[in-house]
């Protein structure tokens, strides 16, 4: 297979596109679409996502110290996108998009987007300053899941949610699942 040689580039994906809601006391809230966005512990859960300090959700999270990851799935792909073509600043993206602004269960300002069937309640714990993207790592401090996506048997079906993910500036629904963890080595 030939070759072409690039600039260095930031060429990792698929993503994830989420939603990242954030609020401050006497304020709209707020959301900020992100693809920047990862697992970074187990032990404590922890995630990050990196965003632009001239993006209006930065200040807020910066302040208040947490901010909500919500997954998004194909019904929520047009708000995903919007909301980041958008500004806090000029609109009320919970309004205009139709979404609704949740409470959380561990957190004091940032609300869950409703509409989402997977909510990570963050806390910042560091910010690493580290150019055109500034990057908070925060430990989960609570999960919400709708129970829409429950099987009979109490599990969870996140792979029926139909998920976006963000690909080279393309958004895609996650499609044909082609093993499981360990399949590769499990004995016939």
């Amino acid at each position: 297979m030939k070759k072409q040689e690039w600039k260095p580039g930031n060429m990792l994906y698929p993503v994830p596109a989420v939603m990242v809601s954030c609020g401050r006391e006497g304020e709209k809230p707020n959301i900020v679409t992100v693809a920047w966005t990862g697992t970074i512990c187990s032990d404590p859960v922890m995630a990050s996502i990196s965003v632009r300090p001239e993006r209006y959700s930065y200040d807020i999270i910066k302040e208040t110290g947490e901010f909500v990851i919500n997954l998004t799935t194909k019904e929520l792909a047009k708000a995903t996108d919007w909301c980041g073509v958008k500004s806090g600043r000029d609109v009320d993206k919970f309004k205009e998009m139709n979404l609704t602004a949740g409470k959380a269960g561990h957190l004091e300002h940032a609300p869950i987007i409703a509409e989402s069937p997977v909510n990570l309640e963050c806390r910042v714990t560091e910010i690493k300053e580290l150019g055109s993207h500034h990057m908070f790592l925060a430990e989960v401090v609570g999960v919400q899941v709708s129970e829409e996506y429950m099987d009979a048997n109490g599990k969870f079906e996140l792979n029926s949610t139909d998920l976006v993910a963000y690909s080279h500036g393309e958004y895609f629904v996650l499609g044909e699942k082609i093993g499981k963890f360990g399949y590769s080595v499990k004995k016939s």
